[in-house]
């Protein structure tokens, strides 16, 4: 019995000196995770990772020890060296294999740096700007964009816009992906019921039980399997397998004769971005509308509407600065995936901010910190504040530290998408309404995590619409 206590005692020991001699024991962080990531799973579980890394950033500085193999970094150059050309090597983690799609591994879950290039050649020309400004996207956005303010007039009192605009991000999305066979949610009962599967479900700890217990998750019980989407599914894969695409739509590209993927490969890939789409595009508008339409902010509405009414009608949708400015404004506030994009440091360790991080390590930067921890940057970094955009002063740092769409290689590939619905949309609405909260509006508006995405908590924003 003694030598059983003294073995246990020794490796005890050990696993504490390994701790203690560990490179990262020397960067700044809470004492306990130098020993254990159990305080960081547990904010994971309770949906609270988000505001605990950036509490412990702005107690301890840009570069902290969140776990015993984990950073978080929100710099400038943390940034460029972890995920732009100059980080070169660092790969996505095993989180990513999350978003597998049928079980395959598409351009977002592929881990490996080569693997994604590869993959993201096979499609970029399509979200190039080039071709999301042609006549036949920009067309199917703006009638999507109508339909979602007709619907939105025809409630005088109080409307739901979180409902409409994920409905207005559906459409956009899968008619870019599958022109002429996109959904028209915002018509459609149907076409509605496919919303409702993808933007309304709780799976945030089911999906980090499957992360965390990877071995474990075949005997799972049903009630920990996360959630499942039949009718997308069945959409996805029809439309995959549709013979006369439009000929700038994706699955053109992607399921063209001699293209090197399957039809399960590009379904996959296609329901990856059909999901993606309607998050972020959704999740994104619907924080900026609620912002534009809280009564202290009515001035930037104001300044939005003097824009968009006293420019030409052909004004191209990206000579607008100030709506520019409201786009970016509201996405610095709630980047709709405000989370950390975890990587490893390559073979050899990197030092970062001066700091040696040994390889395999994990290090990340989340949008939500990077967009408020300098205040030299963003003064009043929690305040909404369009007209920030619109100083020369400042203007390249700003920009530089703007990472609502990640960066670099492995950054948001439906960035221009995502930016040209956001800006049509509101160039339909604040041309020619007001919104204001309406008096039934009850529900939280609070920034609600989700695996790495985020949505407005009470998942509703009841505005009102005026005609001016």
């Amino acid at each position: 019995m003694l030598t059983l206590y003294l073995v246990a005692g020794l490796l005890v020991t050990l696993f504490f000196i390994r701790r203690l001699r560990s490179p990262i024991t020397k960067i700044p962080g809470p004492w306990y995770t130098v020993l254990t990531s159990w305080v960081l799973k547990y904010h994971e579980f309770t949906s609270n990772r988000r505001l605990y890394i950036h509490d412990l950033h702005k107690r301890y500085g840009p570069t902290v020890r969140i776990a015993p193999n984990e950073i978080s970094l929100a710099s400038l150059e943390a940034i460029r060296e972890i995920y732009a050309s100059g980080g070169s090597g660092y790969d996505k983690t095993e989180l990513y294999d999350l978003f597998r799609q049928f079980g395959i591994k598409t351009m977002f879950s592929t881990l490996e740096k080569q693997s994604h290039s590869q993959r993201k050649r096979e499609l970029a020309d399509r979200y190039a700007m080039t071709n999301i400004l042609r006549d036949e996207h920009v067309s199917a956005i703006a009638d999507r964009a109508r339909a979602f303010v007709s619907r939105c007039v025809a409630s005088a009192e109080s409307v739901d816009v979180y409902v409409w605009l994920h409905c207005f991000a559906l459409d956009g999305v899968t008619n870019f992906m599958f022109s002429p066979g996109g959904l028209r949610s915002l018509d459609s009962e149907e076409d509605f019921e496919i919303m409702e599967e993808l933007t309304y479900h709780q799976s945030l700890q089911k999906n980090l039980l499957h992360y965390y217990l990877p071995a474990l998750a075949p005997c799972f019980p049903s009630c920990l399997i996360p959630r499942h989407s039949p009718k997308t599914n069945e959409y996805v894969l029809r439309m995959s397998a549709q013979q006369q695409p439009s000929q700038h739509s994706l699955v053109a590209k992607l399921a063209r004769k001699d293209s090197p993927l399957n039809h399960a490969q590009v379904a996959a890939e296609c329901k990856d971005h059909m999901a993606a789409g309607i998050d972020t595009t959704g999740d994104g508008l619907c924080f900026l509308m609620w912002e534009l339409s809280r009564p202290q902010n009515t001035r930037f509405q104001d300044r939005l509407f003097e824009e968009l009414t006293n420019a030409d009608p052909d004004t191209p949708i990206d000579k607008l600065p100030y709506l520019d400015a409201v786009v970016k404004e509201a996405l610095r506030c709630a980047p709709p995936i405000p989370m950390s994009f975890p990587r490893y440091v390559p073979a050899g360790g990197r030092s970062i901010d001066g700091h040696f991080i040994p390889e395999k390590t994990i290090v990340s930067c989340q949008p939500y910190t990077v967009h408020r921890l300098d205040e030299d940057v963003f003064p009043e970094p929690d305040s909404f504040n369009p007209d920030r955009w619109m100083d020369e002063k400042g203007a390249a740092q700003r920009n530089r530290l703007f990472f609502a769409f990640s960066t670099g290689g492995r950054g948001c590939t439906g960035r221009n998408l995502a930016m040209v619905e956001m800006k049509v949309l509101l160039r339909e609405v604040y041309s020619r309404f007001r919104t204001t909260i309406a008096e039934d509006m009850r529900e939280c508006m609070d920034i609600d995590d989700q695996i790495i995405s985020s949505r407005p908590q009470g998942q509703t924003c009841k505005l009102r619409f005026s005609e001016r």
